[in-house]
């Protein structure tokens, strides 16, 4: 269908405004509202007395100060993230989500911040491996919406291994305790400071070696934007970028975690 002259003329105005909009400035941000799985420590958690704690939060309350905008969380359960970015909940995910092939069909991504092992984590003595041949007949927890659990259900589960999805990591760290799980899956930080280095972690450890699958498991955690929302991209990526360079993300890391984890 032929256009018209003054709607051809509406929509050159409407592209030019858009395309202003898509390349606002950093200094136009004012605000970012970051979606958060607060049951992750070392990465997010809370403390006694109800604050938001953890590597991510600190690193997102730097990169706010940086672009001199107010940091605003809000908390939601980890498989539910990207759809509520989607509803406009909130503008980024920053929750230890890692960069994978299948998240990027729905969503965009930030430069890659860090990288942490995958490590499955066990009773002492159990013997298990992250194999399906030792873990046939096993029940695994795993965080509900994780790339821990599209592996597990991609890998193992076809070989009889009993994959069993859970909302929050402290129910799975419950029931691993509590002998109705025989092993979890999950980040090795994760799992070192938020279960096997606390009192509840007693009589458990590491069960074989990290698991290591790009494709699956990704190579590297990033924020998540909505597709096309290149100006807030662009200005996560720039003050990502200065933290890095000044060092105040590798002072952040080494405050949580054993290793290095900073990718350059």
């Amino acid at each position: 269908m032929k256009m018209n002259w003054p709607n051809m003329a509406a929509l050159a105005l409407f592209a030019t405004a858009a395309l202003a909009a898509g390349t606002a400035s950093a200094a136009e941000i004012k605000e970012v509202r970051f979606g958060v799985e607060a049951s992750y420590a070392p990465f997010e958690s809370k403390s006694p007395a109800g604050e938001l704690q953890g590597f991510d939060i600190d690193v997102g309350n730097a990169v706010c100060a940086k672009l001199k905008a107010k940091c605003v969380w809000v908390e939601n359960s980890f498989d539910g993230l990207i759809p509520a970015l989607e509803a406009r909940k909130f503008s980024a995910i920053n929750s230890d989500m890692t960069i994978t092939d299948q998240r990027r069909q729905a969503i965009d991504f930030t430069d890659p911040i860090y990288t942490i092992p995958n490590q499955m984590i066990a009773r002492k003595g159990s013997a298990l491996q992250p194999t399906p041949a030792s873990l046939k007949g096993k029940h695994v927890g795993v965080l509900q919406g994780t790339i821990q659990e599209t592996y597990a259900k991609a890998r193992w589960a076809p070989a009889g291994v009993d994959v069993v999805p859970y909302q929050t990591q402290d129910q799975i760290y419950a029931d691993l305790a509590a002998g109705r799980l025989d092993a979890s899956f999950q980040d090795a930080e994760a799992a070192s400071k938020g279960f096997l280095k606390k009192p509840q972690g007693a009589g458990f450890e590491f069960a074989g070696p990290a698991v290591s699958d790009e494709k699956l498991l990704g190579a590297g955690v990033g924020y998540g934007v909505r597709k096309n929302d290149k100006a807030l991209k662009d200005a996560l990526n720039g003050a990502l970028k200065e933290l890095k360079a000044d060092g105040t993300i590798d002072r952040l890391a080494a405050k949580y975690f054993d290793v290095k984890v900073v990718l350059k």
